[in-house]
């Protein structure tokens, strides 16, 4: 009731109620702020205390220590979104246009409440995402010939990591490169997205499926609006809010900037930890992941890596399992994913310089999606240099590859465009890390015998081919479906 309706009845001390004070209300919505809440609660992270209070998706992240102005009470309110009760009956028209918008209201509600359930299932206790097999059947008929063999590709000696030399071409690249009257690569071939925007396999010579242009969720004509816009918008927010040091945008993936999260292993570290990001970058971090349109973003990812590589998939839930139960202070970003870690390239012009992701599983899947306004088939295509192939690579889909045994780069954009993209993946060092009994190198060697370090060296040549061995066949796959 406001003040207004008021005035005609004294308080319990007897004096009137004043007149309006200015009050400032920011907009606010309930659905996003429920929406949110439970958002972040479903991730179930455990966090400092620094960061401990979530960003709120709908507001802007700002970190001003600058005290509102104190109100005027002389003026009235101008309350965004407030009806004020009307001392006129409705009539039975005004009626039913209430209760058809209140109706409308709970259909978005139990809508958003819909797409958290789903995407909150525990990717590893759960052991397989829901998926649909008859997804499969329509990539099988259309995928992607690749002319190389995956057996051929080059990992380290330990068979955990991929190698970080790069002897293919680097810079940046244009589609003309590639294609067209005078290309500077021979033998490549440009990959069309396929209309429908379902999963295609990709194979190599020997039937191998190295890879999955994996398209956009089917049936779901609002996936555009209600996830990758708002992703685009929450990147764009991130970027002008984030706190990054000058020149720190220059990296060997390409000029832009980044925000990484998660668990990771390698590099000289000790023992697995949680990437650190600054009390302002983790807060912005934490409002990404804790946004839907990501959590949706993440398991549609997790459900194309167990549909396309069922083998592959079980691997991480056996180790990873196996690693969250010996910490489970730890957590990864996304509950409803497999990967232990995630970057979002904030752009706004991502597109990658040539390069393996030599930290990561050496036969494992990481999830690269598009995001951003980009004429696809112009620029930002994803480029496998050992495969030569092209991938068209239009904004909301996702692409999943090797990516540390595949040497991979984006083609530029055009000007004016943007581009962002939100990557999902697990180090290498961090199955290595379970395999050897949580222990460091250090410590694991001490307990073998010279006769042991030599098995190891061999068992490191051994794990590699078993690794590649777990990619699944067309004929794997087409048998499953028929089971």
């Amino acid at each position: 009731m406001t003040v207004e309706l008021l005035q005609g009845y004294p308080t319990r001390s007897g004096r009137p109620y004043s007149g309006w004070a200015q009050i400032d209300v920011p907009h606010f919505s309930i659905v996003d702020a429920v929406a949110a809440a439970a958002a972040v609660q479903e991730q179930d992270e455990d966090l400092s205390q620094a960061d401990a209070a979530p960003v709120p998706l709908a507001a802007p992240l700002h970190f001003s220590a600058t005290a509102a102005t104190p109100a005027t009470p002389a003026t009235p309110p101008v309350l965004e979104n407030l009806q004020v009760p009307s001392a006129t009956p409705a009539t039975p028209a005004t009626a039913a246009t209430a209760t058809s918008r209140d109706k409308r209201r709970y259909r978005e509600r139990r809508r958003q409440q819909r797409a958290i359930t789903s995407a909150s299932k525990d990717a590893i206790e759960d052991n397989r995402p829901a998926h649909i097999r008859r997804h499969l059947a329509g990539g099988l008929k259309a995928s992607i010939q690749a002319k190389f063999h995956l057996m051929k590709t080059r990992i380290a000696t330990t068979g955990w990591i991929g190698v970080p030399k790069n002897s293919l071409a680097q810079g940046v690249h244009c589609l003309g490169d590639f294609v067209g009257p005078t290309p500077r690569y021979e033998g490549f071939k440009v990959v069309k997205a396929h209309p429908s925007g379902c999963a295609r396999p990709i194979v190599d010579m020997d039937s191998k499926i190295c890879g999955v242009q994996g398209g956009v969720p089917q049936n779901d004509p609002r996936f555009m609006a209600d996830v990758h816009d708002p992703a685009v918008a929450a990147l764009e927010q991130a970027r002008g809010q984030m706190s990054a040091e000058a020149g720190s945008e220059y990296h060997r993936r390409g000029n832009f900037h980044q925000l990484t999260g998660g668990q990771t292993h390698g590099n000289g570290r000790i023992e697995p930890s949680t990437v650190a990001n600054g009390v302002v970058n983790a807060a912005i971090f934490l409002a990404l992941i804790s946004n839907v349109a990501f959590i949706r973003l993440a398991g549609f990812a997790t459900g194309l890596f167990a549909n396309w590589a069922p083998d592959v998939f079980d691997f991480y839930v056996d180790y990873m399992s196996d690693f969250y139960h010996q910490y489970p202070h730890l957590h990864r970003p996304f509950l409803n994913s497999i990967w232990s870690a995630c970057t979002f390239n904030l752009g706004p012009r991502t597109y990658t310089l040539g390069h393996r992701d030599f930290a990561n599983l050496a036969f494992g899947w990481c999830a690269i999606t598009a995001l951003g306004n980009f004429d696809y088939t112009k620029g930002g295509h994803l480029v496998l240099w050992e495969c030569k192939l092209v991938l068209e690579f239009p904004p909301g889909s996702t692409i999943l590859i090797p990516s540390a045994a595949l040497f991979h780069s984006n083609t530029l954009i055009s000007a004016g465009e943007s581009r962002y993209s939100f990557t999902q993946y697990t180090a290498g060092g961090l199955f290595r890390w379970v395999e050897r009994g949580f222990k460091s190198e250090m410590d694991y060697f001490e307990t073998l015998t010279a006769a042991e370090v030599e098995e190891e060296r061999l068992l490191g040549l051994e794990r590699a081919m078993a690794g590649a061995g777990l990619f699944s066949s067309i004929s794997d796959l087409e048998a499953a479906i028929v089971a």
